[in-house]
């Protein structure tokens, strides 16, 4: 979309401490040995006299304060003492059943915690613990012989703030703290997984591993959620993240920590093409904060996901507004209510003020005697704000239903995914929607699906595993446009390849093709979201970039190289 700048009229008018060296040796307790914290500025000794004089709570945690709280938390945790540990918290309530948990419900023992090198409040530390099938006797620090039971590591971190009250220094208490994967509400869990494992294949029958696809985690976790009862598996032994009620209205899947003993799996088949999976992989690697997915627009077909961080599934789950490629949708829209026509002239304003709102375009370029296509191509917003007096509130709304599928909570892809948000609104909430800002929220896979509409002519809702495995029934649209509104949808998008804002990343995959850029701002964010969508042939994509600036410039090269693969 560019730079956006929204201003009320009404408005116009009016050091911490260093602990060098080896800190302190704990005695007693569990294995718990010698360890350092080590940091970086001014002693604790050097705190001014102005700042001992503030209250307890106000004053600056120094080094020796979070040495002491995070020593006193990992000793009291090590040692198995539930009490001192929870006490050491913000929160002793909700860190009592996750601390008892870890020993009786996790069956985790034989705990080493080593603390890093601090950066402020925040400490990172190590954890090493023997995970066993059966849970250890309340006095056992390590497994009884004859059980199963493999070696556990990884690596975690707390923050030590003060208690507003009486400013004493306590660990912040979240689940996280306990493992790294945990949100607040999900708890640990060793023994039979309630559900079987899956080897999940790709669409030629080559097996999908996170090892080989590093983004699939997330996917292979929903997949063996949704199938593994179904596709014939037995179940094994193993520790796991247990999802809680918030977790679950995120759509977050269970997560498998380390086997003790493995289950049978059962197939699943998948639509991914892993030549399209393996190069989505590689182009997301390159850049923080990176989604993408490729889609078949004459099937529906998700043949490629990917996201460069592989934890949360942006692509699918993210909810994020899309910025100007929701121009798409408001295009066909302002053709169909014959507000707008691809050749005919249209405003293009510098600035356009509706419900109290000053709209501009980036770097209050305007367009002057220019045709719809002209604005579209160089993503010009008051070209479509200006249309706002003149529509309804529900009107984006039931065209994003209608005509692409959105936003109606029903997609059933296979996998958890987030179907996109396009709320009624008024005012200036209305008029922002329709440059994809407002209460418009999407994903890749929204996006990408939304392109491959305009390729197909018709909505077909994107599935990663096929309806036949499991007799689901897709999501349909109600309608499909107009061929005049097609028509001229696909030329706008043809110009904006070829001439628009897409240009430079589409070079060279014409003629049958088409694209629209986006740039999303973001509150505390020095740049925008970028976005593209775009479709060659039988192929259609979406990405983003958080905070990496136009989307031409950033998710456009990720989605033309994958388009130039072709499918």
């Amino acid at each position: 979309m560019g730079k956006r700048r929204l201003v009320t009229e009404q408005q116009r008018k009016t050091s911490p401490a260093v602990l060098g060296g080896m800190i302190a040796v704990v005695i007693g307790g569990a294995g718990f040995g010698v360890y350092a914290l080590y940091g970086g500025g001014a002693s604790a000794e050097d705190v001014t006299d102005a700042a001992d004089r503030k209250p307890a709570y106000t004053r600056p945690l120094s080094a020796e304060d979070v040495r002491t709280a995070t020593e006193r938390f990992l000793t009291a945790w090590q040692q198995g003492s539930v009490p001192r540990a929870a006490a050491a918290t913000t929160d002793p309530a909700a860190a009592t059943p996750l601390l008892v948990g870890y020993a009786k419900d996790a069956h985790l023992s034989a705990l080493t915690l080593t603390p890093g090198r601090r950066t402020g409040t925040k400490v990172p530390f190590s954890v090493k613990a023997t995970v066993s099938e059966e849970a250890p006797a309340a006095t056992q620090t390590t497994p009884s012989g004859g059980t199963a039971s493999k070696p556990l590591a990884y690596d975690s971190s707390l923050t030590v703030v003060r208690r507003h009250s009486d400013g004493k220094p306590l660990v912040e208490w979240h689940s996280s703290v306990l493992h790294p994967d945990l949100r607040d509400g999900d708890t640990l869990v060793t023994g039979e997984s309630g559900t079987p494992p899956v080897k999940a294949l790709d669409r030629d029958g080559g097996e999908l591993t996170a090892a080989k696809y590093p983004s699939l985690g997330a996917v292979l976790d929903g997949l063996r959620e949704k199938y593994g009862k179904e596709a014939g598996g037995k179940a094994g032994v193993e520790l796991r993240v247990v999802r809680g009620k918030e977790s679950k209205k995120l759509k977050l899947s269970d997560k498998t920590l380390l086997e003790l003993s493995k289950g049978t799996p059962g197939t699943v088949k998948t639509t991914l093409n892993p030549d399209l999976q393996a190069a989505a992989e590689q182009r997301v690697a390159k850049r923080d904060k990176a989604s993408v997915v490729m889609i078949k627009p004459s099937t529906g077909e998700v043949l490629a996901v990917a996201n460069s961080g592989h934890g949360f599934n942006t692509a699918f789950m993210g909810s994020l507004a899309p910025g100007s490629t929701m121009k798409i949708i408001t295009s066909s829209l302002l053709i169909e209510k014959h507000l707008a026509s691809a050749d005919k002239p249209h405003p293009c304003p510098k600035t356009f003020t509706y419900g109290h709102w000053k709209f501009h375009n980036d770097d209050d370029f305007e367009i002057k005697n220019g045709t719809f296509k002209a604005s579209f191509g160089r993503s010009c917003n008051t070209a479509f704000i200006s249309q706002a007096p003149k529509l309804k509130n529900d009107d984006l709304t039931k065209q994003a239903q209608q005509v692409f599928g959105l936003s109606m909570n029903n997609w059933a892809i296979g996998v958890p995914s987030f179907d996109g948000q396009v709320p009624v609104q008024s005012a200036a909430q209305m008029a922002a929607s329709l440059i994809g800002q407002g209460g418009v929220r999407m994903n890749p896979l929204n996006m990408a699906s939304v392109a491959a509409t305009v390729k197909s002519g018709k909505f077909h809702q994107p599935y990663l595993v096929s309806p036949e495995v499991d007799h689901r029934k897709l999501a349909t649209a109600s309608r499909t446009m107009s061929s005049s509104t097609l028509s001229q949808l696909r030329e706008l998008m043809q110009f904006t390849a070829q001439y628009g804002t897409a240009a430079e990343a589409m070079a060279g995959l014409g003629p049958d093709y088409g694209a629209k850029t986006g740039s999303a701002e973001v509150d505390s964010q020095k740049k925008p979201n970028g976005w593209f969508a775009a479709y060659k042939g039988d192929l259609a994509g979406a990405g983003v970039v958080q905070a990496g600036g136009h989307g031409g410039d950033t998710a456009g090269p990720i989605v033309a190289a994958l388009l130039k693969m072709g499918d």
